[in-house]
């Protein structure tokens, strides 16, 4: 889709990623309306980030395989975005400042890890899915493995973390096997959130434009209705091209 330039900046334009996360059965209605913003702005299809292991009825898979065959590109996020039980002070921690309780990964060790990620990757197949390329764990946390361990057993060639894109493909250089890509975020949820995250992601934006690399715009289900939904409104208006994730993955 070609996005109007009337009445925009003449500002250079950024490459972004763009992601809408936590496609859930009992969050969808609000990602459809998300849907609507991001075509409003030119921005559509995007990267869509689907917890599998929910209850999903046999219309909610339905749609996922519309969205697909509309050019949406579905990834794996997780199993149920939930962590049962809390790990060691670190994952008491995150969940009290940043994640609650959605870093499932943080509360498994490296066999439990894996054990999930494939889990998630074979669900898409299982329901006559496209299988995805990327994996997002909830929260960008992956936990205590490490790249190579994906690489060997791990079954997406692409992995997300807060601080940018894991290529787990053998072919990938060693520049390219961990691209630190900013990353901005809208989860306005709280007050105390809102500052916070206003400069994380002027940060980021200068970030962006100093490094030239691309941005990651991540968003959740509920973003266009909380304390930041002007803000990324008007990051939604700025001169962006968007690109796949897939662009980061090492050449055939």
């Amino acid at each position: 889709m070609t996005r109007s330039t009337e009445g925009r900046s003449t500002e250079s334009s950024l490459r972004a990623l763009v992601s809408v996360h936590d496609l859930m059965p009992e969050t969808m209605p609000a990602v459809r309306r998300t849907l609507k913003r991001l075509e409003h702005h030119g921005l559509a299809p995007v990267t869509l980030l689907v917890v599998p292991g929910l209850d999903w009825t046999a219309s909610g898979i339905a749609e996922l395989r519309q969205l697909q065959r509309d050019g949406y590109r579905l990834a794996g996020h997780g199993w149920r975005h939930h962590a049962d039980r809390l790990g060691g002070l670190y994952h008491r921690l995150h969940s009290l400042f940043l994640s609650r309780r959605v870093a499932e990964h943080l509360a498994l060790d490296v066999d439990g890890i894996i054990g999930l990620i494939r889990r998630c990757h074979a669900w898409f197949g299982d329901h006559g899915l496209d299988a995805p390329s990327l994996y997002v764990p909830p929260a960008w946390a992956m936990g205590g493995v490490t790249l190579e361990q994906l690489r060997e057993s791990g079954p997406f060639p692409l992995y997300e973390r807060f601080d940018g894109v894991m290529v787990a493909e053998a072919s990938a250089s060693p520049t390219s096997q961990l691209q630190r890509l900013p990353l901005l975020g809208y989860e306005g949820d709280n007050a105390l959130r809102v500052p916070i995250l206003r400069i994380w992601n002027h940060w980021n934006r200068h970030r962006a434009t100093r490094t030239g690399r691309p941005i990651r715009i991540g968003i959740h289900p509920h973003d266009i209705e909380l304390r930041l939904a002007g803000e990324l409104e008007r990051d939604l208006a700025r001169p962006i091209e968007p690109i796949d994730y897939d662009a980061l993955r090492a050449p055939p």
